[in-house]
C-alpha cells in the first residue's frame, strides 16, 4: 500500500526521460566513484582535489518516500564542501500524501590523516548544519549544527575489509538547547568481483536530528570504475524515536571534469 500511494502522490517522468538522464549522467560523471550515504556511518575519506562527487538515494518507509541528493567538491586533498536537500512525499494518515521538501545541508569535510592498508587507521572531522527551511515535516524545526570524528581501517589486499567508526554530537537550538551524542561503526566487505557487504549499528543521524539506535545492512556494488549503487534496509530497535522498518537504494559517481 505504502509503494501504491507514492505512485499516485508522484507524475514520473517518461522512460525516454530517464534513459536521457542517465546518459547525460553518464558522460558527466565519467570516472571512479566511493562514498558513504546512504549509509549514515560515514568514512574517513575525502573525494580528492578538484573532484566532484554526487550521490542520490531514495529511502522508503511506512511514514514517507524520501529523495535525497548531495553533491560534493575537493577544493583540495585535505577538504570536502558538500551541499544537499531531500524532497519527497509524506506517507502518514495526517499528512494525506503531503509533498515536503528541507534545504540546504552544508557540510564540510577535513582529512586529517590518510589511512595506511594494514597499518594506521584515516582520521577525519566532519561538521556541518541542515538549516531549516523547506516544507512539512521533512523541515528541521530549528537551527541545528552537527559534529563528528570519522576514523576508518583497511585490512586485507585493496581494501578487503573497511572498519568505519563516527563519534560526534547534534545540537538542535532551543529553549533547553539540545545536545544529543551520535555513534556509528560500520563495515564494507568485498564478497565477489565488484560485490560488497555492508553493515552499520549507529545512534543518531546527523542528517535528522532525534532518531534512535537503528541497524542497517545489504549490499554495495560497483558497476564499473564510475558506477557505485548501493541497496540496503535497516531498522531502528531502541531509543525515544525508533525509525521505522526502511529500505533504499542509492547510486553514486565522482567526476575530474573540473580537472581539465
Amino acid at each position: 500500500m505504502c509503494v501504491l500511494k507514492v505512485f499516485r502522490a508522484i507524475n514520473f517522468v517518461s522512460f525516454k526521460m530517464k534513459r536521457t538522464l542517465l546518459a547525460g549522467l553518464i558522460v558527466f560523471f565519467p570516472t571512479f566513484s566511493y562514498g558513504i550515504r546512504p549509509f549514515i556511518t560515514d568514512d574517513a575519506r575525502i573525494v580528492g582535489a578538484r573532484l566532484a562527487q554526487c550521490e542520490s538515494w531514495i529511502r522508503l518507509d511506512d511514514l514517507s518516500c524520501q529523495q535525497w541528493n548531495v553533491a560534493a567538491y575537493g577544493p583540495n586533498d585535505r577538504l570536502e564542501i558538500s551541499l544537499g536537500l531531500v524532497h519527497g512525499i509524506e506517507l502518514s494518515p495526517i499528512a494525506k500524501n503531503q509533498y515536503s521538501y528541507a534545504m540546504p545541508l552544508i557540510q564540510s569535510k577535513y582529512l586529517l590523516k590518510e589511512y595506511v592498508p594494514n597499518k594506521t587507521p584515516g582520521i577525519a572531522i566532519i561538521t556541518g548544519t541542515f538549516l531549516p527551511f523547506g516544507k512539512g515535516d521533512f523541515k528541521a524545526p530549528n537551527f541545528n549544527a552537527f559534529g563528528y570524528l570519522a576514523l576508518t581501517e583497511s585490512l586485507g589486499n585493496n581494501d578487503l575489509v573497511l572498519i568505519h567508526g563516527n563519534l560526534g554530537a547534534n545540537y538542535m537550538h532551543s529553549q533547553s538547547g539540545d545536545l544529543t551524542v551520535t555513534w556509528g561503526v560500520g563495515t564494507q566487505i568485498r564478497t565477489f568481483g565488484g560485490l560488497h557487504f555492508v553493515g552499520e549499528v549507529f545512534s543518531g543521524d546527523p542528517y535528522v536530528p532525534g532518531s534512535g539506535m537503528a541497524f542497517q545492512t545489504g549490499f554495495r556494488y560497483f558497476v564499473n570504475d564510475f558506477v557505485q549503487v548501493d541497496v540496503t534496509m535497516g531498522e531502528g530497535f531502541a531509543g525515544q524515536h525508533k525509525l521505522p522498518l526502511w529500505g533504499s537504494l542509492g547510486v553514486r559517481m565522482v567526476t575530474d571534469w573540473f580537472k581539465k
